[in-house]
């Protein structure tokens, strides 16, 4: 038997650790919308200190020249953007220490079910190889292939801790009623699962060509990027259509099937919210001129929408089991 407190300690962990996953995500992306992921150009230091500087005067009178030969082209000192990227860093460090102590937590499990204890086991190093991605990436002065690679490696972390818990709780999910659910349903919640990283993917080939078009224009003058705008753009903005309808279809059912306040049903809200809050935030990148505040929420989203459809999916898998998987 499983101590039902160490459970829940197991459980309250990887779910905080999840959430501080997704606010990375949003750090990360307001990093990136405004132009900071350089504003430490170094790592794991930030200008050769722990503890970044707050003004020029703090840094060596030949930094310039230091920085300049390590590729940095914009060595001018912002404290602005600096202290971005180093609250960024610092976000990184604390899910470190979550996900090692949900990691810890897990040992519990070990003898009664070891997935669920691998699974966890999995996400701390996968964590460790994210924060040396990180370095990485600032290594090889913001190349946009190693930016989305660090971007869809944190979305795979969560979809582990999302299949960890779950799991972990599979023997209360078993007892949950799912006889509505047939295979044409998972079929499309599939599907859609699919069609959300093919979303996902076109939209980090959007954002490394306007990574290029803002360098080219130097982050400013954001109503002329659309003037450059890929083919690809155009893809993924038609495409966000079907994907708003085949989740609200996919919600419909479970709201005609599911019990009322139960949280299969209150997670099909929320994707529907979800989505409609990322096209949202869509629409207004492609009308408004590309506000910053747009980018990261747009971001957040599109992971918030595939971590809600990658648990509806774990939750009905063990819902309509017989027997632990």
């Amino acid at each position: 038997m499983i101590d039902s407190h160490a459970a829940a300690r197991f459980r309250r962990l990887g779910t905080l650790t999840i959430f501080a996953v997704y606010f990375v995500i949003l750090v990360g992306g307001i990093v990136r919308a405004s132009g900071a992921g350089m504003g430490c150009p170094d790592w794991p230091t930030c200008f050769g200190q722990w503890v970044p500087p707050t003004d020029e005067s703090q840094l060596p009178n030949n930094y310039h020249e230091i920085y300049a030969a390590r590729g940095y082209e914009n060595t001018t000192f912002n404290p602005v953007k600096t202290w971005t990227e180093y609250t960024n860093r610092l976000v990184g460090v604390t899910i470190g220490f979550l996900i090692f102590l949900t990691a810890w937590s897990s040992r519990i499990y070990l003898k009664t079910d070891k997935a669920t204890f691998y699974l966890a086991i999995s996400s701390f190093f996968l964590v460790g190889f994210q924060g040396w991605l990180g370095s990485a990436v600032v290594a090889s002065n913001l190349k946009p292939f190693m930016i989305t690679l660090h971007m869809l490696l944190a979305l795979f972390i969560v979809a582990l801790l999302i299949y960890a818990i779950s799991r972990s709780q599979k023997t209360l999910l078993i007892a949950l009623d799912a006889s509505w659910v047939n295979p044409r349903f998972i079929l499309v919640l599939k599907i859609a699962m699919a069609m959300t990283l093919l979303q996902v993917a076109m939209g980090t080939q959007v954002r490394e060509s306007i990574d290029y078009i803002a360098h080219q224009h130097s982050y400013i003058d954001r109503q002329y990027w659309r003037d450059s705008f890929p083919i690809i753009f155009y893809v993924h903005r038609s495409f966000s259509s079907i994907i708003l309808f085949t989740n609200l279809w996919i919600a419909w059912t479970i709201r005609n099937n599911a019990e009322q306040n139960s949280l299969l049903l209150k997670v099909a809200y929320a994707l529907t919210g979800l989505i409609v809050t990322a096209i949202l935030a869509g629409v207004s990148l492609d009308r408004l001129g590309f506000p910053a505040v747009a980018q990261p929420i747009h971001l957040l989203m599109a992971n918030l929408i595939f971590g809600a459809q990658f648990f509806l999916f774990i939750y009905l898998h063990y819902a309509k089991s017989k027997a632990p998987q």
